[in-house]
């Protein structure tokens, strides 16, 4: 038979009522001759409330036990799910990450996995089981603890059982009805694609969509699983939602797929920095090792000896960076004149897989954001995207004018 991997997110196994709702979606593809791997969240509000409970009890709590605790609500949605299904005379059992197992490193709270043991599943296939309900978000170390992946993990979850059962599919089942060229709330003329390459999906979910989680896409690009992103709650036919596939799947590839942005962005320049060889090492090493994640990097024209260099990170780590640098400074091993931080600017990006094969883009780009009136700070590019740097107040204008641009709102 084959398998397919269905995965539930938080809003869609809130209650009771929707995971007897979710239950029949499963119990649909049952019927449709599946063996069915379904991937659970814990219940909407759940996760945040178990973490608010560990720190409330130890402020320099031990990440283990905090995977212990947090993990826990994932496991109550198995086994509410397969209780369920049970109910609707549907063979079905829940599985802990340990139970499968799913062997992950030591990294806990951001546990990355190693393998998954298709073994125990597989046999329960075997002697008549229908659909194995599975805790996601979660595993089991080398060291025998439970370990958790992370925020948005059961998306990785999901994708890496389809990986290792040669599922024929993996459907994420969200609140959304699929991936949009922008998100509706900035324009109402945001358009739902019928497909979007992996390529292009890593980039928008890198660059704040919010869809899916980047690592379950770089997963599903290496392993070439077929992800379908659609609604708990809308039509769930055959054509339903969005799939996330090869780019070779794709007939028509548009020049761009979509409109991406964040708002959480911030802006550091050094001034007057010495201008030698080793001097962005220098920088961005002491960056690196204080944890802060630099983006966009522009350095200046150098002149007697002095440059500027600019370069843009997420909002809430400037205090870590502010602090890295001065360190740098007081030290001597960075010369600059003054640290300047602008805290009040976004980043929008087009992203598309036919920027390979047109030009143009980038002209066309910055002159839609020119005929608004809108001022690039900073530029960075890559194969398949282009990404500025705006004051964030003109993030919703930016973002409309771009849409309106590359005519992301008419039919495909």
């Amino acid at each position: 038979m084959p398998i397919l991997v269905m995965k539930f997110g938080g809003t869609s196994v809130a209650s009771l009522e929707r995971i007897r709702h979710a239950a029949g979606l499963v119990s649909r593809e049952v019927e449709n001759g599946h063996e069915v791997i379904v991937i659970v969240s814990a219940m909407s509000g759940k996760t945040n409330e178990l973490v608010g409970w560990v720190e409330e009890t130890s402020r320099f709590y031990d990440a283990r036990e905090y995977d212990a605790v947090v993990s826990s609500g994932e496991q109550v949605t198995a086994g509410l799910m397969a209780l369920t299904l049970q109910e609707m005379e549907i063979p079905a059992r829940s599985w802990a990450g340990w139970q499968v197992p799913v062997q992950t490193d030591s990294a806990h709270a951001a546990a990355r996995i190693e393998d998954i043991e298709t073994g125990n599943i597989t046999a329960k296939f075997a002697e008549g089981m229908k659909v194995a309900v599975v805790a996601g978000f979660q595993g089991i170390s080398p060291e025998g603890r439970v370990t958790t992946l992370g925020r948005g993990g059961s998306d990785t979850t999901a994708v890496a059982f389809a990986a290792a059962f040669g599922a024929e599919r993996c459907d994420i089942y969200t609140d959304v009805d699929g991936v949009y060229t922008t998100d509706p709330r900035i324009t109402s003329k945001a358009r739902k694609l019928d497909r979007i390459a992996f390529e292009e999906m890593l980039e928008l979910a890198s660059l704040g969509a919010r869809v899916l989680q980047t690592r379950s896409v770089e997963l599903a690009m290496r392993y070439n699983v077929r992800l379908r992103v659609l609604s708990t709650f809308g039509s769930n036919d055959d054509n339903a939602g969005t799939l996330v596939c090869a780019e070779e799947d794709i007939m028509e590839k548009n020049v761009v797929a979509g409109v991406a942005f964040s708002r959480d962005e911030a802006e550091m320049t050094l001034l007057s920095v010495a201008d030698r060889p080793g001097i962005a090492a220098a920088i961005f090493g002491p960056l690196a090792t204080a944890g802060v994640n630099v983006d966009m990097i522009v350095q200046n024209i150098s002149e007697d000896g002095r440059t500027d260099m600019t370069f843009s990170l997420p909002v809430n780590q400037v205090a870590r960076a502010r602090q890295a640098m001065e360190a740098v400074k007081a030290s001597g091993e960075v010369n600059y004149g003054r640290l300047v931080t602008d805290e009040d600017v976004a980043k929008v990006s087009v992203v598309g897989i036919g920027m390979r094969s047109h030009a143009g883009v980038a002209s066309r780009m910055f002159a839609a954001l020119r005929d608004e009136s809108i001022n690039i700070k900073v530029i960075s590019t890559s194969e398949i995207k282009i990404s500025v740097l705006i004051d964030r107040k003109y993030l919703e204008l930016a973002v409309q004018a771009l849409h309106e641009a590359f005519e992301l709102s008419d039919a495909a």
